[in-house]
């Protein structure tokens, strides 16, 4: 059983680089329990529009916007580790 981490940022963002490290730490930490995926706002314009992404970067955990800002390592952690448990 794994979540689906999808994190979106853009090129000229200065607060995305902080997003990415905190997903990349969670997938270190949980490994395949985490299917990971980094979009590019510009690239990924159905997704964008599929989950109504005004800012960036948002987080999307399981297909529900869980962060908009970059989350701490800690706080992603936490919200994959409760959305684990709810699918078990």
């Amino acid at each position: 059983m794994s979540v689906k981490l999808e994190v979106f940022t853009s090129k000229s963002c200065p607060y995305c680089p902080m997003a990415v490290s905190a997903a990349e730490e969670v997938v270190k930490e949980l490994g395949d329990q985490v299917d990971y995926e980094h979009l590019d706002v510009d690239e990924n314009i159905d997704k964008v529009r599929e989950y109504q992404i005004m800012s960036i970067p948002t987080v999307v955990v399981d297909g529900e916007v869980a962060f908009i800002g970059a989350p701490t390592p800690e706080e992603l952690s936490k919200k994959i580790r409760k959305t684990l448990l709810r699918k078990h």
